[in-house]
């Protein structure tokens, strides 16, 4: 499971982290209530791209990637989803990506019927999964903006601080996904993601420690690399 440690920090970002975390507790609740827990193991799917879409998600524990298999083989992840996201939100009625484990997963899963309908009844689950909804949403325009638009440094830069998710400087972050997962949610090779990583150390834009832990000096110092 992915885990940020804060050192340090400034509480200007306060009120929307606590609206959006009262949100997730909201669908907690109704997860709990309606929704049955399933483990996966790393890398098993939890469903398939244009299967029917009858459930609604929720990571209890560990992560998951949602991506497409390209024409030419290649494959493109959409999102990471973490410990309190809900994915598998679709407009329609079959999921437009796949979805897997990334590492051994625990996710809760409620049926969609069954999840509207409470909504319909109580204000606060409906107002939850709608902010749910709008973030995957906001998610998957920066996600486009950053392929379409940003350089290889900026996409790494902007990857790590979505990952801190926090406003806060002096942090480590523990990555569950692979460099390989990172280049594919970036549309950038293996090589080039590594080189980059190496790079902004050389910088000490940040520090790695392994891998999959980096450690972010000054999110004020990092940010000014993503134009």
């Amino acid at each position: 499971m992915l885990k940020t440690t804060i050192t340090s920090g400034h509480e200007a970002h306060a009120p929307l982290l606590q609206s959006q975390s009262a949100a997730t507790e909201s669908l907690t609740v109704v997860f709990e209530m309606l929704g049955a827990p399933m483990f996966f193991q790393p890398n098993s799917e939890i469903y398939g791209e244009e299967e029917p879409a009858e459930y609604f998600y929720q990571v209890f524990e560990g992560a998951v990637r949602t991506y497409k298999v390209l024409e030419d083989g290649r494959r493109q992840i959409g999102a990471f989803h973490r410990a309190g996201d809900v994915f598998g939100l679709e407009a329609g009625d079959k999921h437009a990506f796949s979805a897997e484990a990334i590492g051994k997963c625990t996710v809760r899963l409620a049926k969609r019927s069954g999840l509207l309908s409470f909504a319909e009844r109580d204000s606060k689950v409906a107002a939850a999964l709608w902010a749910a909804t709008a973030k995957s949403l906001r998610g998957a325009h920066e996600h486009m903006l950053l392929l379409g638009r940003k350089t290889a440094e900026e996409r790494v830069v902007s990857f790590i601080l979505a990952m801190a998710n926090s406003p806060a400087s002096d942090q480590i972050i523990e990555l569950p996904m692979s460099r390989q997962d990172i280049a594919d949610y970036l549309g950038l090779t293996i090589e080039t993601v590594s080189r980059t990583f190496s790079h902004l150390e050389s910088t000490a834009a940040i520090e790695l420690h392994s891998s999959r832990r980096i450690r972010v000096p000054s999110r004020r110092d990092l940010q000014r690399l993503d134009a």
